[in-house]
């Protein structure tokens, strides 16, 4: 008998939020949520590391969430940590139940068996990309931008990391280069081009699956967490984004 990962208590792996109005945009939030399934208890991890961006995308939820009311899109949030499963990376990636993350190690996932993993996978990613595949589905005949929404630390091993928006991108490198050309006209911001990270085909999964493999135009963006840790800052970088976000797909368009 099979036994399930996650029991009557443990919350839903994904939250949606419908469209409200008409939009070409669809949200997407891989590290919204920071949950456990309860079988999992504290997964070894101690209390404090919870709060760190090892466990979710800190300050995103927030973003994303006020963003959706701006634009009236639909958005889509995981709601497990990244320490449960990564589900910006594909099945059986080696990265995606992390043994250890940024020194902090994890016990439940370095004892876990490969049945364990597979359970994860079927409970938790794949309901999560499966909501997505059936909203772009819904949308199959209409134009579509997707925006992948992250936020990144602002120290790692040590180094500062001054960029407060990273644009990543891969082979849709046009929709990139309208995003970036904007967030640069701001004047304030200090602006990454595939900075803190690389967009590519293996080290990314969501905006590769969908985005790439239905050649749709696509957008993932990187705030850095300092920036948006606090409701305010949350509130700031939804209003810049409901600004920027039309006027790049008026771009597209024309």
């Amino acid at each position: 008998m099979t036994v399930s990962l996650l029991g009557a208590a443990d919350p839903a792996p994904v939250i949606l939020f419908p469209e409200g109005r008409p939009s070409p945009f669809v949200l997407v939030s891989d590290h919204a949520g920071r949950a456990v399934p309860t079988i999992f208890g504290d997964m070894g991890v101690p209390d404090h590391d919870w709060e760190r961006h090892i466990a979710y995308d800190i300050g995103i939820l927030g973003v994303g969430r006020f963003l959706r009311d701006s634009l009236g899109c639909a958005l889509v949030e995981q709601a497990y940590s990244r320490l449960v499963i990564d589900c910006n990376r594909a099945p059986g990636h080696p990265t995606s139940i992390p043994h250890v993350s940024d020194y902090t190690p994890v016990p439940v996932n370095r004892a876990a068996e490969e049945s364990c993993r597979l359970r994860r996978e079927l409970e938790i990613l794949h309901p999560y990309h499966d909501a997505i595949s059936g909203i772009l589905k819904e949308r199959a005949t209409r134009p579509t931008l997707l925006v992948s929404l992250h936020s990144f630390t602002p120290e790692m091993d040590g180094k500062k990391r001054p960029w407060h928006v990273g644009i990543l991108h891969h082979k849709d490198t046009k929709t990139a280069r309208i995003m970036l050309d904007l967030l640069n006209q701001e004047g304030d911001l200090c602006v990454g081009d595939n900075e803190p990270y690389v967009l590519t085909a293996t080290s990314d999964y969501t905006v590769p699956r969908h985005a790439e493999g239905n050649a749709l135009p696509y957008l993932e963006l990187e705030i850095r967490q300092d920036l948006i840790a606090r409701q305010d800052g949350q509130k700031a970088w939804a209003e810049r984004l409901a600004r920027l976000l039309p006027q790049v797909w008026e771009r597209i368009e024309s």
